[in-house]
């Protein structure tokens, strides 16, 4: 039986509403001033600092930035509205992100980027009174930093389930043992603590095996073993860390035993949308340096802006990147109206397309750029390793598309009627059709080939 949890109703598309609140409107014209008196201005001395400092480094213009932004009141956009806080919803945050995402570490100046503000809302929602007071506090300040620790080399990504690093109780502690890679954010200094999702119980139902706890980066036997850097680019420090026997208390289990699947699956909806939302301001920057850089380019005497082919890409990535925009949109409309949940074919669509979008935009532009495009002058090949990534982080393009053809084969057949049969015309219908005139019976076809030259000339 298919019910509104398995097949979304689909009326709610007639009922969409994308305006901005007044709230929002302000937000992002204080947040684009800031971005252009400070933000872009720094923009190359911060990829200059990324590289000759490494990803073990505070990078001083991100620290000066960040300040500015916190006394500017731009900071913790990302909180969502609840009964506790006075956040944004996602449709205010949506054009926010955006703007954000326009430079590489944009969100991290307003401390509103991965994994922090995906820790910070599983400690919000689901952290007790002392581990709030202990990490969730000094987050929000952004006087430390923190890490993720899900995906493992040994077992596929795509299945959260299929995690096996063992997390074991033993009198009031527990003991991790495991191989962690592509965890955001340890190498960072400040980072005081670790997500990390393993196994509590292998016997239980698949989906309840799982738990999260949380790890102290300097307990004994946390080993961060290596950086691993994301095609060249070092930008979300990403790395390698083993878990050898270290031991924290039973107090630090989020939410309890067996629930680290449910969690995560709270914490990814809104962060893939996140993402997206940054992707879609990544691509409208990168269109317009595209765009100036073909009007200023003059090749066999013509500008390269008159080319078909460049008019053509620059037509094609501005319908792209609109068709992004809305498909995000609506799906934050959707969040925040009728629940993730019923929204989440929405959410896996837009997962599909605004990396697809984002990656084939810095393509394009990369070929206009020609042989700059691929160094980081222009900061293009920085750009796409982030578009090509996003199509694995927080799940594969394929697990995502499985999803959106699931549900859609749930919806459809929970239709009561149709409009138009699948199936092939009976005997009788086949018929029926032909004696009611709709196309010619066989004894009215020429009987030879060549009187089908003259039927022709008949007409």
């Amino acid at each position: 039986m298919t019910t509104p949890e398995t097949s979304p109703d689909r009326s709610v598309d007639s009922d969409v509403d994308l305006r901005q609140t007044a709230r929002s409107r302000e937000l992002q014209r204080h947040l684009n001033e800031f971005m252009d008196e400070h933000v872009y201005p720094a923009e190359r001395t911060v990829h200059q600092e990324i590289e000759r400092l490494g990803p073990w480094s505070v990078y001083p213009t991100i620290i000066e930035l960040r300040s500015k932004a916190k006394k500017a009141g731009l900071w913790n956009l990302f909180l969502p509205a609840g009964p506790e806080t006075d956040g944004l919803t996602n449709m205010e945050y949506a054009p926010l992100a955006e703007v954000m995402g326009r430079v590489l570490f944009g969100a991290e100046v307003f401390n509103c980027s991965a994994p922090d503000s995906g820790n910070m809302e599983v400690l919000h929602q689901y952290g007790t009174p002392e581990q709030k007071a202990r990490w969730l506090s000094p987050l929000l300040e952004g006087t430390t930093r923190s890490a993720f620790a899900m995906t493992e080399p040994d077992v596929p990504s795509s299945d959260a389930t299929a995690i096996s690093c063992s997390i074991v109780r033993d009198g009031d502690e527990y003991v991790i043992n495991g191989r962690k890679w592509f965890t955001s954010g340890a190498t960072h200094p400040h980072c005081d603590v670790i997500i990390l999702m393993g196994r509590t119980d292998p016997d239980a139902d698949r989906h309840r095996q799982q738990s999260m706890v949380l790890v102290p980066r300097d307990a004994a036997g946390v080993h961060v073993a290596r950086t691993l850097p994301v095609l060249g680019s070092y930008l979300d420090r990403a790395c390698e860390v083993w878990f050898d026997d270290v031991r924290v208390p039973v107090a630090n289990m989020l939410l309890g035993e067996g629930r680290g699947f449910e969690i995560a699956q709270g914490r990814l909806g809104p962060g893939r949308m996140h993402h997206c939302m940054r992707l879609i301001g990544l691509s409208e920057r990168v269109l317009e340096r595209m765009c100036r850089r073909v009007e200023g380019r003059t090749t066999f005497g013509r500008a390269v802006s008159t080319q078909s082919v460049t008019l053509e890409r620059i037509a094609e990535a501005r319908i792209r990147i609109e068709q992004a925009r809305l498909l995000t949109m609506k799906a934050s409309w959707m969040m925040d109206t009728v629940g993730n949940s019923a929204a989440r074919q929405e959410i896996a669509m837009i997962k599909v397309a605004a990396p697809a979008v984002a990656q084939q935009v810095v393509d394009w532009a990369i070929q206009a750029f020609g042989g700059a495009g691929t160094t980081n002058d222009f900061l293009l090949s920085p750009m796409y390793a982030n578009a090509r990534a996003m199509r694995l982080l927080d799940g594969p393009d394929e697990v995502h598309r499985n999803q959106i053809g699931r549900i859609e084969l749930d919806r459809q057949r929970a239709k009561v009627g149709t409009h138009a049969s699948a199936d092939v015309l009976d005997r009788d219908e086949a018929i029926a059709m032909s004696e009611s005139g709709l196309w010619p019976r066989p004894a009215d076809w020429p009987a030879e080939p060549q009187d089908l030259v003259a039927a022709e000339k008949g007409r």
